[in-house]
C-alpha cells in the first residue's frame, strides 16, 4: 500500500506543478493572444469553460474509474492536460486556447481518481488523514510550480506551458509504468444511466442524507473560487505585482497549505473529529477573507499566509465525512459527483467573482473576499449536526 500511495502522491505533486506553472501567466496569455488589455469576460469564460466541461464528464470519468479501474482513467486525465497545455503553448488564437481548455476540461478527472485511488487503499479511520496528506501534495506541487513559472514567464509568455506539458509527459509516463491498479475492474451498480453527466445527481437524490454534505461541499467550492479567480488579478490592481511576485506568493502559499496538510488537517481530526475541523477551516478562512479585503500593502499577504491554509483543513474533512456515508462500490461515482460539484461551483464562480470584481475594482476590490466570508455562514449548521447514518446502494 505505501508503494500505491508513494505514486499517486507524487502524481497530484507533479499535476499541482504543472498548474502552478501556468497560473501567474494566465491573464497575461489571454491579453497577448486577443490582442487587448481588456480581459472583460473572455478570463471568466475562460475558466469556466474548462469547470463546465468537467462538470459534464467528471460524474462520467468516475463510473468508468469504477467499471473499468482508477488507472486507465488516470492516464487519460494527465494525457489531456498535456495537450491542453500545448494548445496554449502555440495556439495563435483565442478560439484554439478556448479548444484546448475544452480538451483539458472534459478528461480532468486527476484529483477525483488520486482520491477514489485512496479511498480504495485506505479504511474510515485514516481517511481523513490521507486526504490531507492529498491536499498537502498537491500544495507541494504549488511550492515550486508558481515560482518557476513567473520566472519563465519574465522570458516568455509561452515558455510555462511548453515546460508544464513536459512535466504532464513525465507523469504519465510515472502512471503507466509504476501505479499499481487499485481497484478490481469490474461491473459497477446503475447500468448504463451511470455514464449520463446527471447520473450522479440522480443517485444523490435517493439518499437524502447526504444532500447538505454535498450542498455544503459545493459552497465550500465556490468560495475557494474567490482566490482562483482573482488571485492573480488582485495581486496586479492593488499591488502592482509583476508575474514573478505573483508567481512567489502562489508558491509561499503551497509551502503554506503543504505544512498544515501533512501536519495539522490529520491530527485536528483524528484529535476533535471531522465536524470541528470543517468549523475550524470556516472561520479561519472567512477571517483570512476578510482581512486580504482590507490590507494595504503587498507583503501584509504573506502574513495571512498561515490563516488561508488553515481554512483549508476545511474540505479533506468534509470529503471524509462524505466518503465515510458511501460504500466501496460507489466511491468512484461519489468521487465524480464532488468532482461535478467543484466543476459546477468552477462554472458560476468565475464568471459571477469576475464580474463583481471588475465592476467594484476602482471603488472597492475587496468587496469579493468579504462576500466570500459571508457565504461561509451557510455551512455552520452542517458542522453542528450529527448524523452519522452510511448509505450502501
Amino acid at each position: 500500500m505505501k508503494k500505491t500511495l508513494g505514486i499517486i502522491y507524487a502524481t497530484v505533486i507533479l499535476d499541482a506543478a504543472g498548474i502552478g506553472l501556468t497560473l501567474p501567466i494566465f491573464p497575461r496569455l489571454l491579453r497577448d493572444v486577443g490582442h487587448t488589455d481588456d480581459l472583460g469576460w473572455r478570463f471568466g469564460a475562460f475558466l469556466a469553460l474548462y469547470a463546465l466541461m468537467q462538470f459534464i464528464f467528471s460524474p462520467v470519468l468516475g463510473s468508468l474509474s469504477d467499471r473499468l479501474g482508477r488507472r486507465p482513467v488516470l492516464m487519460l486525465s494527465l494525457a489531456g492536460a498535456a495537450v491542453d497545455y500545448l494548445f496554449m503553448a502555440f495556439a495563435p488564437s483565442l478560439l484554439l486556447l478556448f479548444v484546448g481548455r475544452a480538451v483539458a476540461g472534459i478528461t480532468g478527472a486527476s484529483n477525483a481518481v488520486a482520491a477514489a485511488c485512496i479511498t480504495d487503499i485506505t479504511d474510515d479511520a485514516e481517511r481523513t488523514r490521507r486526504f490531507g496528506q492529498l491536499s498537502a501534495c498537491f500544495g507541494i506541487g504549488f511550492i515550486a510550480g508558481p515560482a518557476i513559472g513567473g520566472l519563465l514567464g519574465e522570458v516568455s509568455v509561452r515558455a510555462p506551458f511548453i515546460a508544464a506539458a513536459g512535466l504532464n509527459a513525465v507523469n504519465l509516463l510515472m502512471a503507466l509504468f509504476f501505479l499499481a491498479e487499485t481497484r478490481k475492474p469490474g461491473p459497477a451498480d446503475g447500468g448504463q444511466q451511470a455514464f449520463s453527466p446527471l447520473a450522479g445527481f440522480r443517485w444523490l437524490l435517493g439518499f437524502r442524507i447526504l444532500l447538505p454534505f454535498v450542498g455544503a461541499y459545493f459552497l465550500l467550492a465556490l468560495i475557494g473560487e474567490v482566490g482562483g479567480t482573482v488571485w492573480v488579478l488582485y495581486g496586479e490592481d492593488k499591488f502592482s505585482w509583476s508575474p514573478l511576485m505573483i508567481g512567489i506568493s502562489l508558491a509561499a502559499f503551497g509551502l503554506f497549505h503543504a505544512v498544515v496538510q501533512a501536519f495539522i488537517a490529520g491530527p485536528i481530526s483524528e484529535r476533535w473529529g471531522e465536524r470541528r475541523a470543517l468549523l475550524i477551516g470556516v472561520v479561519a478562512d472567512s477571517a483570512a477573507y476578510i482581512s486580504i479585503a482590507l490590507l494595504t500593502k503587498g507583503w501584509m499577504v504573506f502574513l495571512l499566509m498561515p490563516l488561508f491554509c488553515l481554512g483549508g483543513i476545511g474540505v479533506p474533512a468534509l470529503q471524509s465525512l462524505v466518503t465515510a456515508r458511501v460504500d466501496g462500490d460507489h466511491q468512484g461515482r461519489m468521487q465524480g459527483l464532488l468532482a461535478s460539484m467543484t466543476s459546477l461551483a468552477s462554472i458560476i464562480g468565475p464568471l459571477a467573482i469576475s464580474t463583481v470584481y471588475f465592476a467594484s475594482r476602482d471603488f472597492f476590490p475587496g468587496l469579493v473576499w468579504v462576500l466570500g466570508a459571508a457565504f461561509y455562514l451557510f455551512c455552520l449548521p452542517l458542522a453542528f449536526s450529527s448524523e452519522q447514518t452510511r448509505v450502501s446502494a
